[in-house]
């Protein structure tokens, strides 16, 4: 089977951990997603953040996305998934941890986004029910 590399979406783009929940959502607008790595200065990951989180962790809250980190939002460490793991294993984090999306890592750094749109592109047609099923939070 293929590996994360052969199937990841590459040169993700990432939301620097200085930079504001305002400026997060922008460019989710710009590129038409719904989440993001948040990445240091060192280029290395340091979270996720999603769509979600910004109103639920922010707005809802009354918290001000002009002036909120994106950093703040980072809580944890994201799942991950290295550049040459096999797609099995990358469904299995998604299915133990409920994520649709994994930041794919080489060494220390981000080198691409597996999704679970990219693992259905690439698996076999008969199976792709069974593997949104598995993924998919109930």
């Amino acid at each position: 089977m293929a590996t994360a590399r052969e199937i990841m979406t590459g040169t993700p783009e990432c939301i620097g951990e200085n930079e504001t929940l305002e400026e997060a959502a922008r460019k989710m607008l710009q590129f038409d997603i719904g989440s993001m790595p948040i990445c240091g200065e060192d280029k290395r990951l340091k979270g996720m953040i999603s769509d979600r989180d910004i109103v639920t962790k922010c707005v809802a809250q009354g918290g001000d996305p002009r002036t909120t980190r994106a950093g703040e939002l980072g809580e944890g460490k994201p799942f991950t998934i290295g550049a040459d793991d096999s797609i099995e294993e990358a469904i299995k984090i998604m299915e133990e941890h409920q994520v649709r999306r994994l930041p794919v890592i080489e060494g220390h750094q981000l080198v691409g986004m597996l999704s679970q749109a990219d693992i259905a592109k690439n698996y076999p047609e008969e199976r792709v029910g069974e593997l949104v099923k598995l993924i998919s939070v109930e």
